[in-house]
């Protein structure tokens, strides 16, 4: 297994709706790291806030979506906007050498942003994969994007990954 992990982040059933204009290009990404060897890991989100109408544990809302591929154990569950706090998460990442991240995900305002920044400010190389992000206010996308970019994340698409040998 190459020491590189495609993230997929939130992509459960209380995620925005917008996430089915994706979800096709998050599959094939998810295809594309099983051809490559490289560990596939989804990261769930978990409200644990009083009063909290999204995300509760142990609910429908909480669970992954039942059209994205699920090809690995590899399921961790934060309860704060970037991944790096879920300390099952952070100790696969160190037990596995990962140092590459591949980022795909259902909030680039929110948790995809607060991750590639903790990512970024790790030191990790971190590639978004701009075609397999989306939001609850998809015009902001762009911005975020420019964002990551001048976070140190490398924006890439899908068909990037299909066709150029030096992103392995």
């Amino acid at each position: 297994m190459q020491k590189k992990a495609l993230v997929i982040i939130d992509i459960q059933n209380d995620i925005t709706k917008n996430y089915k204009d994706i979800i096709g290009n998050v599959n094939k990404a998810i295809d594309w790291a099983v051809n490559h060897d490289i560990h596939v890991v989804y990261i769930r989100h978990e409200n644990l806030s009083v009063g909290t109408r999204t995300f509760k544990p142990n609910t429908h809302g909480a669970e992954l979506v039942s059209d994205m591929k699920i090809v690995s154990g590899n399921i961790f569950t934060k309860y704060k906007g970037n991944a790096l706090t879920s300390e099952e998460f952070s100790d696969f990442i160190s037990k596995n050498e990962i140092q590459d991240f591949y980022i795909a995900g259902a909030d680039a305002i929110a948790c995809v942003k607060s991750t590639c920044y903790n990512l970024c400010k790790a030191n990790y190389v971190v590639n978004v994969l701009s075609d397999c992000i989306t939001s609850y206010d998809k015009k902001k996308i762009d911005e975020m994007l420019r964002y990551y970019e001048s976070k140190g994340c490398k924006i890439i698409r899908l068909s990037d990954l299909e066709t150029d040998t030096l992103l392995l």
